[in-house]
């Protein structure tokens, strides 16, 4: 007989570990089942975000800006510091603690909430109940009224450049190098490929990041993203727009990619290549065959704007849906669906969700670019101001980049804020807020900002709008009209 429960969740990642969490805060009994196991082969809570994803890479990026930072910068604060040096398994060691801590953090709040944590893989069958093979091969059913499905992503493979055990690595493989690659090359020149890049590239690697589109971070505001190009090639990272790579060959000691670009074909030659050109839904063998879960034509689950699949019962969130591969976005359908299960109005502001790449300088953005409100039609005003002229940037000697604010010709209502600089993983929730709360340029302007600090850099761009920011001497306004 099946073991049963309120809610059966498929994913132990962000997104599933969330909405196990609300759920039983809202007095369900709840089960989540979960594949992932540790480098020492053992049960782990967190998926790929907590694991090999977002929390290693940032511990990762942290420590590789410190190394950074200690070698050219610091004599210039007036610290000398003689035969700096890299330890680097210390590096890894420390990411190992912070991923370890996290993770088991997950577990200890499972107790609390007495979840039933269930070690193994989770497959959906009909009448909504969960056959679960364990890592040893066990299988048990678990049923439930209420199933939610948050298996993840896994990294997208590419024929041209297979992986192999030690030269060619996903990005999983690349929080993991046991050594400094003297060239490395990079599959990929979006989120992930950058920060994995500027991690190896601050620690000492030449680095080649070959990225098929013609235009660096089409996702991003275009003048947010000319700007970020500016600073990484002042860094030293070498990135190849319209790069379309043909193939690859592991040598001895070393992997050559062949590539084409607008000048003719070419060869690059590095010690290891690492494929970030994005990532896939994990929903193969998430159902049985008999289960007619809808799938759209990427493999991602078919859902509404609460996440409910088509079968009665079943809902699914985080990156086997439309939207972002964000945590953030996956935790809060996580308490959406958790809500709507429990009988309360519930939803995602899929307007507002805030993106950031963790590189130095940070970018970060929320609502619309200037390039989406022109190809919509809609009239908006520009109003932008530089880390350059803020104390606090020039105190830290972090003055690369600036701040954008982008609001509707008309109303003043904000509808997008874009920015590259330092610590704009933190200010884009100044502009998530504004966003959310339908603030206008002139709210933000006649807000007070603490003096000094990197957010005046928010409140002079909302000045901006209006033409009237306080620290620039030639205040630049530009606006476009509907149509």
């Amino acid at each position: 007989m099946a073991d049963r429960f309120d809610v059966v969740v498929i994913g132990g990642g962000p997104a599933g570990y969330v909405a196990a969490i609300r759920c039983a805060q809202l007095g369900m009994r709840v089960a989540c089942v979960d594949n992932w196991r540790d480098g020492k082969d053992q049960p782990v809570l967190g998926g790929t975000c907590l694991n090999v994803g977002c929390i290693p890479s940032k511990a990762l990026l942290e420590s590789s800006e410190l190394y950074a930072l200690a070698r050219t910068q610091m004599a210039g604060h007036g610290v000398r510091l003689a035969g700096v040096e890299l330890d680097l398994p210390a590096m890894m060691a420390h990411k190992e603690r912070v991923t370890r801590d996290l993770t088991s953090g997950v577990a200890t709040l499972f107790r609390a909430h007495d979840i039933a944590w269930v070690p193994g893989t989770g497959r959906l069958l009909a009448h909504r109940q969960v056959e679960v093979t364990g890592h040893d091969d066990a299988k048990r059913v678990l049923a439930a009224e209420h199933v939610i499905l948050a298996s993840g992503s896994s990294p997208t493979s590419i024929g041209v450049a297979p992986l192999s055990a030690d030269r060619v690595v996903d990005s999983t493989g690349a929080l993991a190098f046991d050594s400094v690659p003297p060239r490395l090359g990079v599959i990929g020149a979006g989120v992930i490929g950058l920060e994995l890049g500027s991690v190896w590239r601050r620690l000492g690697s030449e680095v080649v990041l070959l990225e098929a589109q013609e235009r660096f971070l089409t996702m991003v505001d275009g003048q947010i993203a000319r700007e970020a190009m500016k600073q990484f090639t002042a860094q030293g990272l070498d990135i190849r727009l319209g790069a379309r790579v043909r193939g690859s060959r592991t040598e001895t000691k070393s992997v050559v990619v062949d590539y084409q670009d607008a000048n003719g074909d070419h060869t690059l030659e590095v010690d290891r290549l690492v494929v970030a050109v994005g990532r896939r839904p994990n929903t193969r063998g998430l159902c049985a065959e008999d289960v007619t879960l809808l799938l759209d034509e990427w493999g991602f689950v078919h859902v509404d704007e609460q996440c409910r699949t088509n079968l009665p019962g079943v809902y699914a969130i985080g990156d086997v849906v439309r939207g972002p591969m964000l945590a953030h976005k996956g935790m809060e359908e996580g308490i959406m669906v958790a809500e709507a299960i429990a009988g309360h109005a519930a939803q995602v502001n899929y307007e507002v969700i805030p993106s950031v790449i963790y590189t130095a300088p940070e970018i970060a953005w929320a609502g619309k670019t200037e390039e989406r409100l022109k190809s919509e039609g809609i009239g908006y005003r520009v109003g932008s101001f530089p880390f350059a002229a803020n104390g606090r940037a020039k105190a830290m000697s972090a003055t690369a980049g600036l701040v954008k604010i982008l609001a509707d010709a008309e109303t003043d209502r904000v509808l997008g804020v874009h920015m590259v600089g330092p610590h704009c993983s933190e200010l884009i929730a100044l502009g998530v807020m504004a966003l959310e709360f339908g603030a206008s340029s002139e709210d933000l302007a006649l807000t007070i900002f603490a003096h000094p600090s990197l957010s005046e850099v928010f409140h002079e761009a909302a000045l901006a709008v209006g033409g009237q920011p306080i620290h620039v001497a030639r205040p630049v306004r530009r606006s476009a009209r509907a149509g």
